[in-house]
């Protein structure tokens, strides 16, 4: 089976909670503020990707199940390398503290692949 997205409810209470759980995974913190935009077309990246929510509210779509999952301050997001997934449109901005595996600049890092692109992890 593919890769699919989870979000974890009320994952954490702030700053604190998140950087103790990067510190776990052995993870690399950077912050995201995502602005209202359109959704981009289904996609993936090439590496997993934690983000935790610091502030706002949107939703995100598992391209597997089609399922539409809210996230929103407090949660985890875990969108694992080569899972197809579409961001949502959130009404204001989204601040997420993310976590990747390894030193990584953001344009790699959220470099919307299609779906049909080579090397695509699938399970």
């Amino acid at each position: 089976m593919a890769p699919q997205i989870s979000v974890v409810k009320q994952f954490h209470n702030g700053l604190p909670d998140v950087l103790a759980d990067i510190s776990l995974s052995g993870f690399w913190p950077s912050t995201y503020v995502s602005q209202p935009t359109p959704p981009p077309e289904l996609h993936w990246h090439r590496m997993e990707v934690n983000g935790y929510v610091m502030e706002g509210r949107t939703w995100i779509m598992d391209g597997e199940t089609g399922d539409r999952l809210t996230v929103e301050t407090g949660d985890k997001l875990i969108i694992p390398a080569g899972a197809l997934h579409i961001e949502g449109e959130a009404e204001g901005p989204v601040t997420y503290v993310i976590a990747i595996p390894s030193t990584e600049s953001h344009s790699d890092v959220f470099q919307t692949l299609p779906v049909d692109y080579p090397g695509r992890p699938t399970d």
